[in-house]
């Protein structure tokens, strides 16, 4: 399939710059994936459009506050970092080196030193995890924790959201739920939900659990290969309680349907399944690439944003769908003024 089969002509401001101006006050849309038909509704209506007994899985990932600028030591340029991951090296985790997504990586070279606010120097190495242009490896003399994180990064706001994080990201780019610190941009369908409405769904006797995947490149990398089975996802890292896969395996047992929240949650159940639709608990990492040819073994219905054109995201909800029902729901998303992307509106499909 060719990229192109996947735009969809998207006036700019539809793309939310903010997040509404109460949690969880948002549009959303149903899309019914046989017939292809849209229903409209506001965010607080969910409960009402999922049966009883649906197993809900959620992504508890918690967002680091990975976008760190750094001044080179020689000319006094500043230089933005995004701090996907710690490099392993013969299976050992190196908490002081780490993979990074860099602007303008041609001049950020090998032994270049770079200071960040709270005084400590990072410098570029040669690694063999490098990759193409846009990767750098940065090590420091310490491992690097999360507390020096907070006092020197920023919330990873997405390219599109044109404007500097502030204090109400802070909150409202993470989710209520969000427990295991390790992704680099938020699992966006998340934000929708309230405690509220979480204890609403839990009164209609639906089960809800969590598993982690760590978001990165292997979620939000564009595609420029023209076609996209040549495209190439990034290793994400995903972890399954025992408690959740015994759950998944009682919900198939006794026909109730598994309702992924997020294109995250979607991976991680796909990723770790066998055929038979079997998932195993525990730790492991995914590449998993997801569009229309693609049958799914696990997830029986899907709750999540709306996507970018051409993105991955928008090629795995197509295989989810349809890609003409995916693309007609959009253009009728356009049509009735939806927010697209992280802080936008939502979408069920079941």
């Amino acid at each position: 399939m060719k990229i192109q089969d996947f735009y969809f002509d998207l006036p700019e401001e539809l793309i939310a710059q903010k997040p509404s101006g109460i949690r969880g006050q948002d549009k959303l849309m149903f899309l019914d994936k046989i017939t292809g038909q849209v229903k409209h509704y506001m965010m607080d209506d969910l409960p009402d459009l999922i049966e009883p007994g649906t197993l809900m899985i959620f992504n508890n990932s918690k967002v680091r506050r990975s976008r760190c600028y750094g001044i080179k030591t020689t000319s006094g340029r500043e230089q933005e970092f995004m701090f996907l991951n710690q490099t392993c090296i013969d299976g050992i985790t190196k908490g002081d080196t780490w993979n990074t997504m860099v602007k303008g990586a041609k001049k950020v070279k090998p032994g270049n030193q770079y200071k960040f606010p709270d005084g400590s120097i990072g410098t570029i190495i040669d690694h063999p995890g490098d990759e193409g242009t846009e990767f750098r490896t940065i090590q420091f003399p310490f491992v690097v924790s999360e507390d020096w994180f907070e006092s020197n990064g920023h919330i990873p706001l997405p390219p599109y959201i044109r404007r500097e994080d502030t204090e109400q990201d802070s909150e409202r780019y993470q989710t209520i739920y969000a427990k295991e610190t390790g992704s680099s941009a938020c699992p966006t369908a998340g934000l929708h939900f309230t405690e509220p409405l979480l204890a609403r769904l839990k009164e209609k006797n639906i089960d809800l659990e969590w598993v982690t995947l760590h978001v990165g490149l292997g979620t939000f990398l564009p595609v420029r290969e023209e076609n996209i089975e040549d495209h190439k996802m990034h290793e994400e890292v995903y972890t399954i309680p025992q408690v959740v896969a015994d759950k998944i395996a009682l919900a198939k047992k006794e026909g109730r349907p598994v309702l992924a929240v997020g294109t995250t949650s979607v991976r991680t159940l796909e990723s770790a399944a066998d055929e038979n639709g079997k998932v195993k608990a525990g730790r492991s990492s995914t590449h998993i690439f997801m569009y229309p040819g693609y049958k799914f073994k696990v997830v029986d219905q899907m709750f999540t944003n709306f996507h970018t054109p051409e993105s991955t995201l928008i090629m795995l909800v197509s295989a989810f769908a349809g890609r003409e029902n995916i693309l007609n729901a959009y253009k009728t998303a356009v049509e009735n003024k939806y927010r697209f992307f992280s802080y936008g509106d939502c979408m069920l499909m079941k």
